[in-house]
């Protein structure tokens, strides 16, 4: 079996071995006869696997016992609209931090419900840096703060965690979620789509403060509510049971590594590598600031765009796939996820290395 190592930015690459644990399941989970895809979400058996992978996360992240853990469908986009939905609570008016694509998704949707305050924005540097706190214009009765501390278009990610005083601080973690550690205690609302670091599409974690839960409009659609899932334990209707499998077998590879600190030690590593090798190339270039430069999505430009697609041509038979950046930044792109290995890294600098050589670089 050959498998690529892949470097998209999600879906992206699972660990091997949790790939092999769902392939042995397939068919007969431990016994009972039947997939994971099979069984009703009431069963004594999916249960079972539903309390384990919550019981794992909250250990990986030290998730606070004052704090409900939801696993939901609608991804991350889905919670653009819940977060305003649930804590405005006839406050009127939110502040956003722009930093990017998925910031600006996130401050429209709010603006369907109330005031939207941009207390700051990198859009005047094409959005490669992150705006210093102290240039913010917060304020102080707003419902929350929302920002996206890794940009995964752009490759910028917050060196910081903003402090907020009693404002409920909002945190849209879809590319950044179990790859370090993090103190959820300083966060109302911390959210992820799961294709990422957690598991396959279709899956949103959420991890809400109690005391924000129950402040929907009366009159609320039943599914936008936090309540509804927090009482029903995320089962009021039928959730993304298998996607929830997968999940909980990740949370299980992952305290297998040595829990959050021990992965955060690789992405680093995986990180500083390939910017070490792109700053002193000569060929390569990335745009973002160095001290605000992503763990997890690493953008590079080439000397000319025209060699972009003579670049991408050859990936496929060296292994490398999903290297095409985004449309709006153009060049390439290397997610490197917590499955992605450090010879995955290694593999890709060595092609670059290659590429360079016999371009001139």
């Amino acid at each position: 079996m050959n498998r690529v190592y892949n470097f998209s930015a999600g879906p992206a690459m699972l660990p091997q071995e949790v790939l092999e644990r769902a392939r042995d399941d397939l068919l007969d989970w431990q016994g009972s006869g039947m997939s994971v895809m099979e069984m009703s979400h009431r069963s004594k058996e999916y249960m079972s696997i539903a309390a384990q992978a919550e019981s794992d996360l909250r250990e990986l992240l030290a998730i606070p016992t004052n704090y409900k853990v939801l696993f939901l469908q609608g991804g991350a986009t889905l919670q653009f609209a819940m977060v305003p939905h649930n804590l405005m609570r006839g406050k009127g008016t939110a502040d956003y931090i722009n930093t990017g694509v998925w910031s600006k998704k996130a401050i429209a949707e709010g603006k369907l419900y109330g005031k939207v305050n941009v207390a700051a924005s990198s859009s005047d540097t094409n959005f490669t840096t992150i705006p210093a706190q102290e240039t913010w214009n917060l304020n102080p009765d707003a419902a929350y703060l929302h920002y996206t501390p890794n940009e995964t278009i752009g490759g910028v990610e917050f060196p910081f965690v903003p402090e907020t005083g009693e404002v409920p601080l909002v945190a849209d973690m879809s590319s950044t979620l179990l790859s370090r550690p993090i103190e959820v205690s300083r966060y109302g609302i911390i959210y992820a789509g799961a294709q990422k670091n957690i598991g396959p599409a279709g899956l949103a974690i959420v991890i809400v403060r109690e005391d924000l839960i129950g402040h929907a409009p009366a009159g609320s659609p039943v599914m936008l509510d936090y309540k509804t899932h927090a009482e029903n334990e995320s089962m009021y209707n039928t959730p993304p049971t298998y996607a929830w499998y997968i999940a909980g077998l990740v949370f299980s590879w992952l305290k297998k590594q040595g829990g959050l600190p021990a992965i955060a030690a690789i992405n680093q590593r995986k990180a500083d590598r390939l910017y070490r090798y792109i700053d002193a190339s000569g060929f390569y270039k990335n745009p973002v600031d160095p001290t605000c430069r992503s763990w997890m999505n690493v953008p590079f430009i080439l000397p000319k765009a025209e060699m972009d697609a003579e670049f991408l041509a050859a990936t496929k038979k060296a292994g490398l796939i999903s290297l095409k950046g985004h449309r709006l930044v153009g060049g390439m792109r290397a997610s490197i996820y917590n499955a992605m290995p450090e010879a995955g890294v290694d593999a890709l600098i060595a092609y670059m290395q290659d590429f360079a050589a016999r371009h001139g670089g």
